[in-house]
């Protein structure tokens, strides 16, 4: 299995920038696709950004399209996702998500996904 461990959430101001990442450990040497999900209270857990083991395919929900990008270094075991021009709505627990390839197929469902970080806040002010 692998293991997600998420880091860089914090407080940022409307417009402002934040990197989040996400270090995985264990079972790491199969190919996995990751991604990143959000949550806010008595809200369903939504699709943020998916990134292929090999980097080639991305996709991005529509709301943070143009302000989010999303990459990975797979030496380091590592997935990012830097955030400009952040909004109130952004505001979250921000979920890193992985799974082990078995599809050329983006995933977006969370449901995709086995294997999930325990989750960062990130909180954006007006």
């Amino acid at each position: 299995q692998v293991v997600l461990v998420e880091s860089g959430g914090g407080s940022a101001q409307a417009g402002g920038s934040m990197r989040l990442s996400c270090a995985a450990s264990g079972r790491t040497f199969s190919p996995y696709d990751m991604a990143w999900f959000r949550q806010v209270p008595d809200r369903e857990r939504e699709f943020v950004a998916t990134i292929k083991w090999g980097g080639g395919r991305i996709e991005y929900a529509a709301s943070v399209v143009g302000r989010f990008t999303v990459s990975r270094d797979n030496s380091k075991n590592t997935m990012h996702l830097q955030m400009n021009s952040l909004k109130p709505e952004d505001a979250a627990v921000y979920y890193c998500a992985a799974a082990y390839s078995s599809t050329s197929s983006v995933r977006t469902q969370q449901e995709q996904y086995d294997y999930w970080g325990q989750g960062t806040q990130v909180t954006v002010s007006s």
